[in-house]
């Protein structure tokens, strides 16, 4: 049986949205959420969705971007979490391509990839793109906040 996912957009959701990030070691969690995905992973599985158009901008490396999303990951899984999987868009803005926010498609490969249950699936953004992407591919939406504190599904 399918299982509902937690769509969670990266930067801005999940750590501190810093532009285009470079360095690792400036990596930081935003309060409150690792105890939140602790909870809300016993119900979702957790799935990154990410733009990260500084690639297709050429301001940061494949390799940058990389190392900055493995730290990412460490954190979390230091802190208990573990993402079922994670996708990205490395495409600039002007890109006609299907993966970018707020187009579907990273959603839908994700869904395919890992069965998962879009209907009873959250995708949660800072941006409306991360919000449209979700309606567009059927999933209901919740805008990301300063704080975890209050959430509740």
């Amino acid at each position: 049986m399918s299982a509902p996912a937690l769509f969670l957009d990266r930067d801005g959701t999940l750590i501190v949205d810093t532009g285009y990030p470079r360095d690792p070691a400036l990596v930081e969690v935003l309060p409150g959420a690792l105890e939140a995905l602790r909870e809300l992973q016993r119900d979702y599985k957790l799935v990154i969705i990410s733009n990260q158009s500084g690639i297709g901008r050429g301001r940061i490396t494949e390799a940058e971007a990389a190392a900055v999303h493995e730290r990412v990951l460490e954190l979390f899984a230091a802190g208990g979490i573990e993402f079922a999987g994670s996708y990205y868009c490395p495409h600039a803005p002007d890109a006609a391509c299907r993966c970018r926010k707020p187009e579907p498609g990273l959603l839908l490969d994700a869904a395919a990839e890992l069965d998962l249950d879009l209907a009873r699936s959250v995708m949660i953004g800072d941006k409306p793109s991360d919000l449209d992407a979700g309606r567009a591919a059927g999933v209901p939406t919740l805008v990301a906040f300063t704080s975890w504190a209050d959430v509740r599904l």
